[in-house]
């Protein structure tokens, strides 16, 4: 079964200070990171969004192999972003299972946190990553529900709406990665043991 990785960077990043796609930690940007995370774990191919900066971001990263989108709508949030990548999957020529939705501010997800995720890459696959039994990313979405989320995101919310109204699987990820998010300068130092454990993956 086939996995296409989705990035989703395209935030503004304003409790920050600035985009979080362009935030340096550990020698990379973060949009860089994870990037490399989804595809060292296998996702193909890697649809990256961004919005905010994006001609800078299209500047100063290095992101080989990936497919690399504009979300003009951006300011409306992680929505739009959501619906720009679907419908670049939706209408292009793969033949893909399943999407796996991460933020590129959540750099304490691993690449084994990605591949045990993707293990269940199925057509009718509804699951998502959780951390001492709170839901979290990265979120693994089948072919089958694909025109759902695409008809029910909206705003900060993205799929919130369409994955409370279905099943979905949880699936335990804290023995392999922190799935906290970056909000403000003063989190990054929680991640660096993170991705040093990762390195060796």
């Amino acid at each position: 079964m086939s996995t296409t990785g989705v990035l989703l960077a395209a935030g503004a990043g304003r409790r920050f200070g600035s985009p979080k796609a362009l935030v340096r930690h550990d020698g990379a940007l973060f949009v860089e990171t994870a990037t490399a995370t989804l595809t060292r774990a296998g996702c193909s191919p890697v649809v990256v969004v961004l919005g905010a900066s994006a001609t800078e971001v299209r500047e100063r990263a290095s992101l080989p192999h990936a497919l690399v989108l504009d979300n003009p709508d951006w300011p409306t949030g992680m929505g739009s972003s959501l619906r720009v990548a679907l419908t670049a999957v939706m209408t292009g020529d793969n033949t893909t299972d399943a999407i796996l939705v991460l933020p590129v501010d959540t750099p304490g997800i691993t690449v084994e946190a990605v591949r045990r995720l993707s293990a269940l890459a199925t057509p009718d696959a509804l699951a998502r990553a959780s951390f001492h039994g709170e839901p979290g990313h990265p979120v693994l979405i089948g072919r089958d529900h694909w025109a759902g989320v695409l008809e029910t995101s909206t705003g900060d919310a993205g799929a919130r709406d369409y994955l409370r109204a279905h099943p979905i699987r949880l699936v335990p990820c804290e023995d392999v990665a922190d799935g906290a998010d970056v909000d403000r300068p003063e989190d990054l130092g929680h991640f660096s043991r993170i991705r040093v454990r990762d390195s060796r993956a």
